[in-house]
């Protein structure tokens, strides 16, 4: 059973050349019959390992070193169908609901601001001491 919806920003600094960038994921917690708690994370709809682990680390888009995410926001999302007076509406035509959705294009996980750059520690005492 799913126990909660969640869209959460990651930030990634790179520790080898400092390029900061962020990702959205999509999160989802459960529970199994066993009564485990799990969590489930996609990006752009492809499953994929937590980014707050070393297994999830993705790779700098700069220097391809690996590196372990923070969370920089979330965004939990109502599970359905919530209480009583929760807005809502009957689909009664489902198959031809809103056709337009299917061909709609995908909103990307990076398809968002990015951070802005900072420059490296040894750039910065470099020029606060010439500065």
């Amino acid at each position: 059973m799913i126990t909660e919806l969640a869209l959460e920003r990651v930030q990634f600094t790179c520790g080898h050349c400092w390029h900061e960038w962020s990702t959205d994921y999509d999160v989802q917690q459960y529970r199994d019959d066993q009564g485990g708690d799990w969590e489930y994370f996609s990006r752009d709809g492809v499953a994929v390992p937590s980014p707050y682990t070393p297994a999830g680390a993705v790779p700098c888009p700069r220097c391809g070193r690996r590196w372990v995410g923070r969370i920089l926001a979330r965004r939990r999302i109502p599970a359905a169908p919530g209480p009583a007076d929760t807005p809502r509406e009957n689909i009664v035509d489902a198959p031809g609901h809103r056709p337009e959705r299917h061909g709609a294009p995908l909103l990307g996980a990076s398809a968002h601001s990015q951070p802005q750059q900072s420059r490296p520690p040894m750039e910065r005492a470099g020029a606060a001491a010439t500065g």
